[in-house]
C-alpha cells in the first residue's frame, strides 16, 4: 500500500461546506418533501465529530484506516490513523495544512482543494463533501438522487461523483448514514461504522 496516496486520497472526499442546491429527486412528492426537509435540518449543523473506518483505493493501490473528522463551522480536523503512522489535514478559510503526508514535512495551501491538488495532481469538489457524507445534495451543481424503499437516498450523483448509502442509522433524528460508498474511477472511498456527535 502507498499510504501516502491513499490517505491523501480519503482526505479528498472529506472537507466543505453546504448549502440549498438545484438537483433532479427520482421519487414520488412525500419521498422528496421528506429529503428536502431533511436537508433543511441539516444544513445549518456545521459542529460535530464523525468517526469510521475508511478504505481508499486508486486502482492500482488501496488500504484502510481509521478517521476522525472534527467540523467546528469553517475550521475543520481531519486526522486517518493507519498502522503505524498518521496523516492529518486542518484548516479554515484562511488556509490549509497538510501534515504526515510527506516526508520533507508539513505542506501548506490557501485551501483544502488546492492543497491536495498540488500533492496529488487531482482535483476534486472538496466545498461539496461535507453535504455528501451526510446524504445531502452540495450547493451551486445540478444533482440526481435515488430514494431505496425506505425513502431514504440510496444514491447520489454530483460532479462525476457516485455516492451510495447502503445503511443509515436508524436512531438518528434527522436520519444519517453509517455507510458511504463514493466513486469516480479510478478512485474509491468507503467509509463504514460511522458515528455522529454533534455539538
Amino acid at each position: 500500500m502507498k499510504v501516502r496516496l491513499t490517505a491523501l486520497a480519503g482526505m479528498l472526499l472529506l472537507a466543505g461546506c453546504a448549502t440549498t442546491r438545484p438537483v433532479r429527486m427520482v421519487g414520488d412528492p412525500a419521498t422528496v418533501a421528506a429529503q428536502e426537509t431533511r436537508e433543511t435540518a441539516l444544513s445549518g449543523r456545521d459542529h460535530w465529530t464523525l468517526t469510521a473506518r475508511m478504505y481508499v483505493g486508486n486502482g492500482k493501490d488501496g488500504g484502510s484506516g481509521d478517521l476522525t473528522w472534527v467540523q467546528d463551522g469553517d475550521r475543520y480536523d481531519f486526522t486517518v490513523a493507519f498502522p503505524g503512522r498518521q496523516v492529518r489535514l486542518s484548516g479554515d478559510a484562511g488556509g490549509a495544512l497538510l501534515e504526515g503526508a510527506d516526508k520533507s514535512g508539513p505542506l501548506h495551501g490557501p485551501d483544502a482543494e488546492s492543497l491536495m491538488d498540488k500533492a496529488l495532481g487531482f482535483r476534486v469538489p472538496l466545498a461539496d463533501l461535507k453535504a455528501w457524507v451526510m446524504a445531502v445534495r452540495a450547493a451551486g451543481k445540478t444533482a440526481d438522487v435515488h430514494f431505496g424503499a425506505d425513502g431514504l437516498p440510496s444514491e447520489l450523483v454530483q460532479d462525476g461523483w457516485t455516492i451510495v448509502y447502503p445503511e443509515w442509522d436508524p436512531a438518528a433524528q434527522p436520519r444519517l448514514p453509517m455507510k458511504v460508498y463514493a466513486t469516480r474511477a479510478p478512485y474509491t472511498v468507503k467509509l463504514a461504522r460511522m458515528g455522529w456527535e454533534f455539538r
